[in-house]
């Protein structure tokens, strides 16, 4: 049953270290050695998730595997069953969907729900909240921390606010509370690079970022100047959308300072390979169609370049980075590169001529 409801609620479930903790439950004996989830040291592979044993060492999904194994040469690194990760995935939507209709996943172990019309549990979020945490638990044997808040942005902070097994509740009351210390770093879309120009302004939380005048935010960051000022004050509108076909997994970085030349771009190419690689994985690595890599150079021209038939390999994204930076020749200021993924039609049509 639901009823209709002016005052939003929204959920972000994310399971603990997914993969690492489906190998766990299926292998107890993992659970108290630092394990891993990617691909070898030989493949130049990156780590996908790891448990929080693991963590203790400073690994981290992204990492490059070379380097985890450095970190912690009893690792334990396991290439990964995505099949399997894939129907847990499923048993843990459907308990989703049990809840309210409006799921949107973001991938296969973290999904945003709007229950502010769901008459269970008394319409109480929290206790929603509580149900999935348990549902998921005793059905799949997979912890999940829930954040509950008005906005979306706020239940995804809230749900990472006490990992693992976590349950963090921001009522309406609590809002303007929560955000006036809370870091400028923890708002949806600020990265490395935005961070450290906010910094280098003395902005540091949502508090100070509130003095800052509309007119300069525009200034200094464009449309998403506007952005920062919304989500500092807690306003974020964005509704939860039920599931659609995914076309493409991209990573992209702006540069606190713009790369010189194509030997800067070629060096900061890697880690965005292994960032695109860590989604691809945490996605199932699903069939893909092309590649693509995205340059804006410092005069905020931008150029796309697209290949199919290309491995999705650092070689491929460096290939089509010199085509592509041959075109401006100029500073870089952002680097982004991604995979379109093949269209379910074509994956049930490929499917039924096999």
């Amino acid at each position: 049953m639901v009823r209709p409801s002016a005052e939003r609620k929204i959920l972000h479930a994310d399971c603990d270290c997914f993969y690492a903790a489906v190998e766990m439950r299926d292998d107890p004996r993992l659970r108290e050695v630092p394990l891993a989830i990617g691909g070898s040291r030989e493949r130049r592979g990156v780590i996908a998730t790891c448990n929080y044993p693991a963590r203790a060492f400073g690994i981290h999904s992204a990492m490059p595997t070379a380097r985890a194994l450095r970190l912690c040469p009893q690792l334990v690194l396991l290439p990964g069953d995505f099949e399997k990760y894939r129907e847990v995935s499923r048993q843990i939507q459907a308990i989703f969907h049990e809840l309210t209709p409006l799921v949107e996943p973001l991938s296969l172990d973290e999904a945003f729900l709007d229950v502010s019309a769901v008459e269970r549990f008394s319409g109480s979020a929290t206790w929603m909240a509580r149900w999935l945490k348990e549902e998921c638990l005793a059905r799949t044997g997979i912890t999940v921390s829930v954040g509950a808040a008005p906005s979306k942005f706020l239940a995804k902070i809230a749900s990472d606010w006490e990992k693992p097994d976590g349950l963090t509740v921001i009522a309406p009351a609590r809002v303007d509370a929560f955000l006036r210390p809370l870091p400028v770093k923890k708002l949806h879309g600020v990265g490395p690079a935005t961070g450290a120009r906010l910094d280098a302004l003395g902005i540091t939380t949502c508090e100070q970022l509130r003095e800052v005048p509309l007119e300069r935010l525009v200034e200094e960051f464009g449309k998403f100047g506007r952005r920062l000022f919304e989500l500092c004050r807690g306003i974020d509108e964005r509704p939860v959308r039920v599931e659609r076909e995914r076309k493409s997994i991209s990573v992209e970085t702006t540069f606190a300072r713009d790369l010189p030349d194509l030997a800067h771009c070629r060096e900061a190419l890697v880690p965005l390979c292994e960032r695109l690689e860590e989604r691809i994985a945490r996605h199932g690595h699903p069939p893909l169609a092309g590649l693509v890599v995205k340059v804006r150079f410092d005069d905020f021209s931008l150029t796309t370049l697209e290949s199919r038939g290309l491995a999705p390999c650092p070689e491929s994204f460096a290939r089509l980075l010199q085509q592509a930076w041959e075109r401006g020749r100029r500073p870089v200021r952002l680097l982004g590169v991604g995979a379109r993924l093949q269209p379910e039609a074509e994956r049930r049509q490929l499917a039924l001529e096999l």
